[in-house]
């Protein structure tokens, strides 16, 4: 994933993160899916074609599609008004593939850091299908908090990174961010619920 998309999908994942905690509507959130699941569509189409048969060039295009989709399937859901369960259970298949791609990142790739965000990928999804697919909307304020940290610590700070020419996939860099990835799931149980928008009666009130 270029450095570029993946700062978009920062921005997209803040979106979603401040849509789950009810601040936006779905179909105010939907343009910036639309756009990124477009974006994500398009250039690993182009990948492919400019592949010529290079098998690492596949597999890293590959990964690209599932979330593209993702994001589109949020946009269109938003414009359209409907049900997020397929998307739900779109999220679990997402959460295990990217499972795959981070051992890929710690093995072959030789990118520790870029493997953790995988597994924190993963476990975001994993959250998208308990919220979305499995109807847990408990957990809504709370995945929503966690998509918000996401946003900027496995996509929009290493696109930053990767851009200055700042980036390393070192265990040092894996670690930390793992840190930050564990202590907000602690967290984000708890202190989600105070992040989420108020309803309207009550702020009235």
């Amino acid at each position: 994933m270029s450095a570029v998309g993946l700062l978009y999908v920062g921005a997209v994942l803040f979106i979603n993160g401040l849509m789950l905690l009810g601040h936006l509507t779905p179909r105010e959130a939907a343009p910036i899916n639309l756009f990124v699941g477009g974006l994500q569509i398009l250039t690993p189409t182009a990948l492919l074609i400019m592949a010529g048969g290079d098998v690492r060039a596949v597999f890293a295009a590959s990964g690209l599609y599932l979330f593209g989709f993702t994001y589109l399937w949020v946009g269109v859901n938003g414009v359209l008004g409907w049900s997020d369960r397929g998307l739900g259970w779109f999220s679990l298949f997402v959460a295990m593939c990217a499972v795959v791609y981070a051992v890929d990142s710690f093995t072959i790739g030789d990118d520790a850091g870029f493997g953790v965000i995988w597994l924190a990928w993963s476990v975001l999804w994993f959250l998208f299908f308990l919220v979305l697919g499995l109807g847990l909307t408990t957990l809504g304020a709370a995945t929503g908090a966690f998509t918000l940290v996401a946003a900027f610590v496995t996509a929009a700070i290493p696109a930053f990174l990767i851009l200055f020419g700042r980036w390393s996939g070192s265990v040092t860099a894996a670690a930390v961010i793992a840190a930050v990835v564990v202590v907000t799931l602690a967290l984000c149980r708890n202190l989600g619920p105070r992040f989420a928008a108020r309803p309207r009666e009550e702020v009235a009130d």
